[in-house]
C-alpha cells in the first residue's frame, strides 16, 4: 500500500474532521436512543437515510476523492460520505467514535458469473435497466454452483494495521470491520437466472427450483462454519440492512461469530408469488440458517404484510422491512410486538418534477398513525434514492420533515 505525502495529509485531515463530529456529546445520545429503540423501550420512532444518488449529490465538492491506493481510497470515501450525511441530512444517524477498515477477507463466491446487460439513462449514476441471461438451464447446471470458501488475507491485514496505526496516531482510534452476511438467496438466484425464468420454473420443475435452494442453504451453512472457526464475523457492527443496530445486551464472548451478530434476509422477488411458496421456497430454508445468528433484519422491497404470520415466526427476526409494496395498516395489525416494523418510504416521492411536502408528511404521518394505534414499534428508512433530481434539499427537507412527524 503506497500513499504519497498528498494522501496522507487528505486522509489525516478527513480524520480530524470526522472524530470532531464523532466526539459530539450528542452522538452518545443517539446512540442511547438507538439501544432504547433496539431494546423495544419507549422511544419516538426514528428515521434514517441511505443507499443514495451520490452522482447527484456533490453539489459542493466535498465527495471528490483525489486518494490514489484503491484501499485507501474507498477509506476516503466512505469519510467524505459519512460526513456529508452528518452535516446535511443527518436525521438521528450515529457516527461511530473510530475509522471503521475493512478487513482483507477473501470469498472465492458460488462459481458462477452472472451475465448481465445494462441500460442506464444517466451515465453517472449507479442505477440502471437489466436484462439477466439464465445460466441454470437444467437440474445438472446447479452442479455449478461451489461452496463458497472465506479467507483472511494476513499479510495484507498486517500492512492495513501498520498503516492504519501510524496515520490515524493522535486523532481518532480505528477498527477492522468483518463478515455481515447477506442472506438473500433469491436475490443471488435471480441474476443466475432472470426474474421471468425463476417465476416459471418454480411453475414448471418445482423439484430443480427445491434443489438450487438446497444447494444455496449447504453454501450458507458452510459461510456460516468458516465464518465461525476463522472468527470473521463483524458481530460489533451496529449497520445492519440501512438500520441502526445498536442494543444493550451485547455479548463480548461472542465477538467474531454468527452468534453474536446480526445478518439480513429477503426474497424480493417473491412479492409477486402466494405466501405457500414464500413458506416453501424460501422460509423452509432459512429456518436451517437463521438459528445461527443472533438478530435477523428480514424482508427489502417485498410486500410482507400479506404473508407476515409466515416471515415473522423465522427464528431470531427482530426487524421486518414495511416496504411500499406492504399495505402498512395491516402490516402494523399483523407484525408481532416483539419484531420493529422498519417502515421504508416510498423514494418516489424525491423524484418527481415537483416535491410535493405535503404528500411527503401525510405519508409519513399516516404511517405513524397506524404503528401508534396498533402499538408497535417504528423506525422509518428512506433507501433505494435512484434520484432526487440533483436536488440535494430534497433530502434535506425529508429528514426535517420526518423529524418533526415523528416527534409529534
Amino acid at each position: 500500500m503506497s500513499l504519497t505525502e498528498k494522501d496522507v495529509q487528505t486522509l489525516r485531515e478527513l480524520a480530524k474532521r470526522y472524530a470532531e463530529y464523532a466526539s459530539l456529546p450528542e452522538q452518545a445520545e443517539r446512540k442511547a436512543r438507538w439501544q432504547r429503540h433496539n431494546m423495544l423501550e419507549d422511544e419516538r420512532p426514528l428515521v434514517l437515510i441511505d443507499q443514495l444518488p451520490w452522482n447527484e449529490l456533490n453539489d459542493d465538492g466535498s465527495l471528490t476523492c483525489s486518494v490514489e491506493d484503491p484501499y485507501w481510497r474507498s477509506v476516503e470515501n466512505w469519510m467524505r460520505q459519512e460526513m456529508y450525511k452528518w452535516r446535511n441530512f443527518p436525521a438521528d444517524m450515529v457516527l461511530d467514535p473510530y475509522i471503521k477498515l475493512s478487513r482483507p477477507i477473501r470469498n472465492t463466491g458460488w462459481g458462477l458469473e452472472s451475465s448481465v446487460t445494462r441500460l442506464k439513462m444517466d451515465q453517472t449514476s449507479d442505477v440502471a435497466a437489466q436484462h439477466i441471461d439464465d445460466l441454470i438451464n437444467e437440474p445438472e447446471d446447479i452442479e455449478k454452483i461451489k461452496m463458497p470458501e472465506l479467507s483472511l488475507d494476513g499479510v495484507a491485514e498486517a500492512a492495513i494495521t501498520q498503516t492504519a496505526d501510524w496515520l490515524f496516531d493522535g486523532i481518532i482510534p480505528w477498527r477492522f470491520t468483518g463478515l455481515v452476511m447477506h442472506l438473500g438467496a433469491w436475490d443471488t438466484i435471480t441474476y443466475w437466472m432472470g426474474v421471468e425464468n425463476c417465476y416459471i420454473e418454480l411453475m414448471d420443475r418445482p423439484e430443480m427450483m427445491h434443489a438450487l435452494m438446497e444447494r444455496m442453504t449447504q453454501g450458507y451453512l458452510h459461510m456460516i462454519e468458516s465464518a465461525n472457526r476463522l472468527r470473521l464475523y463483524d458481530s460489533q457492527e451496529h449497520y445492519c440492512h440501512c438500520s441502526q443496530t445498536y442494543r444493550t445486551d451485547d455479548d463480548e464472548a461472542l465477538y467474531g461469530t454468527t452468534a453474536g451478530g446480526w445478518a439480513f434476509g429477503l426474497a424480493q422477488l417473491f412479492t409477486s408469488v402466494s405466501p405457500a411458496i414464500t413458506a416453501e421456497f424460501e422460509c423452509a430454508y432459512m429456518k436451517r440458517i437463521f438459528p445461527h445468528f443472533r438478530h435477523i433484519y428480514y424482508g427489502c422491497c417485498d410486500r410482507l404484510d400479506d404473508r407476515m404470520d409466515i416471515v415473522s415466526a423465522l427464528p431470531n427476526v427482530r426487524k421486518i422491512s414495511c416496504s411500499p409494496w406492504s399495505e402498512r395498516e395491516a402490516f402494523a395489525e399483523k407484525i408481532p410486538s416483539s419484531i420493529i416494523m422498519s417502515n421504508k418510504p416510498s423514494p418516489a416521492m424525491l423524484a418527481t418534477d415537483v416535491f410535493d411536502e405535503e404528500l411527503l408528511r401525510a405519508d409519513l404521518r399516516r404511517t405513524i398513525q397506524a404503528a401508534r394505534r396498533n402499538g408497535k414499534k417504528l423506525e422509518m428508512i428512506l433507501k433505494d434514492i435512484s434520484t432526487v433530481r440533483y436536488q440535494p434539499d430534497r433530502l434535506r427537507r425529508f429528514s426535517q420533515i420526518a423529524l418533526e412527524e415523528t416527534q409529534r
